[in-house]
């Protein structure tokens, strides 16, 4: 089977869905909805398209948070308001979050369409077996304008990916905490600080992650990887791209580069905007953190 290079296009693409997650517009949304704590705003709408579903389920859905964290705001939320009202507020600030950053005139660009119509086509491509937090977004109705289809096909993309990266981390043996230290450690995604407070981890149990890590090899005295654990990570990555291919093999080259040529120019622009704050990423990255 040939795979297409999928990791550039998908780097590319990423940024522009996980900007919400920063996004002043979806924490004044969700709060209208009476959802005040930003972690309860963040789990509601991201697992909103699975119903009214408890901690229990979002924290194997999720991975990398604390169960704690998980279970002080679910299933509260849902005494609050309910799922359909968070998808709807979710795509109303997808909506004002890209006006601000992109612009109006940028949003209803030939540009946007384009590369609506390639995400949607190779989201197509997409299959829901082993795959809950895709097939719960899959089943939901595709926005009618072209800038919240795209931002609908990305987040497609995006789930099916990241359900098939946990199936590389449960197969690697990495419990959420391990693997999110260990994805730290690659220097490639959260500043370790931010990683543990947005997920929820003490500096404790970050600590006990770290040593467990050490026993098997993969992590150093000071809490670099070794040369097992970089290739741990990267098996894990390497096995994450095979899983994720279907969509962009469906396109093929031509498009696939295409699309990350739009979504580079998108996602440039988005950031250029004030998409993400300062201090959450490594200079590596460009907002588009792995390991979930």
């Amino acid at each position: 089977m040939t795979l297409v290079r999928s990791r550039p296009c998908y780097r590319k693409l990423e940024p522009l869905h996980s900007m919400l997650y920063f996004a002043p517009e979806a924490e004044a949304e969700f709060q209208t909805l009476g959802l005040s704590d930003a972690a309860m705003g963040y789990f509601a709408s991201r697992s909103a398209a699975m119903g009214a579903v408890g901690a229990a389920t979002v924290t194997a859905a999720f991975y990398n948070f604390n169960p704690a964290l998980i279970a002080r705001n679910l299933p509260r939320a849902w005494d609050i308001t309910t799922p359909a009202a968070v998808l709807a507020a979710r795509l109303r600030a997808v909506d004002a979050a890209q006006q601000r950053t992109l612009g109006a005139q940028t949003m209803a660009g030939p540009e946007v369409r384009e590369a609506a119509e390639l995400a949607l086509r190779a989201a197509e491509a997409c299959t829901p077996s082993g795959r809950p937090l895709y097939a719960a977004h899959a089943a939901l109705p595709v926005p009618q304008e072209p800038h919240l289809a795209l931002w609908h096909a990305i987040t497609l993309l995006r789930e099916h990916r990241g359900d098939g990266h946990l199936a590389a981390l449960l197969d690697a043996e990495l419990d959420g905490l391990e693997a999110l230290v260990s994805y730290a450690a690659t220097g490639q995604g959260f500043l370790p600080e931010m990683a543990r407070r947005t997920r929820g981890w003490s500096e404790e149990e970050w600590s006990a992650a770290e040593e467990r890590l050490r026993e098997r090899g993969l992590l150093d005295a000071d809490g670099a990887l070794t040369e097992a654990g970089r290739q741990l990570r990267q098996d894990v990555e390497d096995r994450t791209d095979r899983l994720a291919d279907a969509p962009y093999r469906r396109l093929g080259e031509d498009a696939v580069a295409r699309l990350t040529e739009i979504a580079a120019q998108l996602s440039a622009t988005s950031a250029a905007n004030g998409a993400y704050p300062e201090g959450i990423f490594t200079p590596a990255t460009a907002g588009a953190p792995g390991a979930r």
